[in-house]
């Protein structure tokens, strides 16, 4: 198997690690930008697309949200699968070519939100679907520390606190926003209010609130930057019960009855894997995924509301 990267940041990291426990022997190329960025053990620099010599079996987008809209343009021609870092774009402009030029060539396309692949969603996800489950309220929140997220670099020279590059809780943490789609549908209506106004000092959103408004319940959405005990959670409030959801420590718990509906051991790397492996046995079977271009533009524009 033969693999393109585009950005060698953290997020491709974690997706490099994931092709290694599954193929082990993959060719993994990269598009580098410039000769003096550093090396990844096992993965190829190159430094324009003439030089590969091998056909791809697909092209990871990982680098700035700022510039995905050129890097998915360039892939296009290359006529191969596309794995894009979350969030798709950083604004729609330009959307619809994009969109008709990947439907022109009937490419397959997957926006990486690995929380999907969280088993506590996934329970949720499952179990959700149960005609007895009457929804009166969701609220979800994930609250924690930018400056925490990169050991070693300073925080503020990174694109999640720089708007230009796409930065922005409302970008970074569109997982929430993501599964809350994912859960129960895109709702009939999104009210949003995202400000700049916490101690970091940096001038991306750093928190953002989300009220999206479905025919028989409102799903609230609270997304921060700042919080220094990291706190990521559910609460789904239903006629007979609520269930709290720790994503976190991975348990789903029922308040009523004090009874825990789901617990397992977790790593947040495993979900990077099972997302892998589902990307991969799609394109094997040549099978478009969930969360195509186009579905994550429908989420993008929720996150952009306001």
């Amino acid at each position: 198997m033969t693999i393109l990267i585009i950005g060698l940041g953290s997020a491709a990291g974690k997706h490099i690690t994931a092709i290694r426990e599954i193929e082990p022997a993959a060719n993994i190329y990269a598009l580098r930008s410039s000769r003096t960025g550093e090396d990844v053990s096992g993965v190829k620099n190159i430094y324009s697309l003439n030089e590969l010599t091998e056909a791809l079996d697909f092209v990871i987008i990982s680098n700035p949200t700022s510039i995905h809209k050129q890097a998915i343009m360039q892939c296009v021609d290359l006529n191969c699968p596309l794995f894009i870092e979350k969030p798709v774009l950083d604004d729609v402009s330009g959307v619809e070519m994009i969109l008709e030029q990947i439907n022109k060539k009937q490419l397959i396309s997957y926006i990486a939100c690995n929380m999907r692949f969280h088993p506590a969603i996934q329970y949720c996800k499952s179990h959700l679907l149960l005609p007895d489950i009457r929804i009166n309220e969701v609220n979800i929140y994930c609250g924690s520390y930018l400056p925490d997220w990169r050991p070693g670099k300073d925080f503020r020279t990174v694109y999640s606190a720089k708007s230009d590059m796409g930065g922005g809780v409302h970008l970074d943490l569109i997982h929430e926003l993501d599964y809350c789609a994912w859960l129960f549908g895109i709702p009939a209506e999104v009210k949003a209010v995202k400000r700049n106004v916490s101690s970091l000092g940096i001038d991306a959103v750093d928190s953002a609130y989300f009220q999206l408004l479905y025919p028989a319940f409102t799903a609230n959405i609270g997304l921060n930057y700042y919080r220094r005990d990291a706190k990521r959670q559910i609460e789904i409030v239903g006629q007979e019960d609520t269930w709290h959801i720790d994503l976190l420590a991975n348990t789903v718990t029922s308040l009523i009855s004090k009874k825990c509906l789901y617990e397992a051991p977790f790593s947040i790397n495993q979900t990077y894997v099972q997302q892998m492996r589902y990307f991969m046995n799609h394109i094997k079977e040549h099978k478009q995924p969930m969360n195509s271009i186009s579905e994550g533009v429908n989420v993008l524009k929720l996150a952009l509301h306001g």
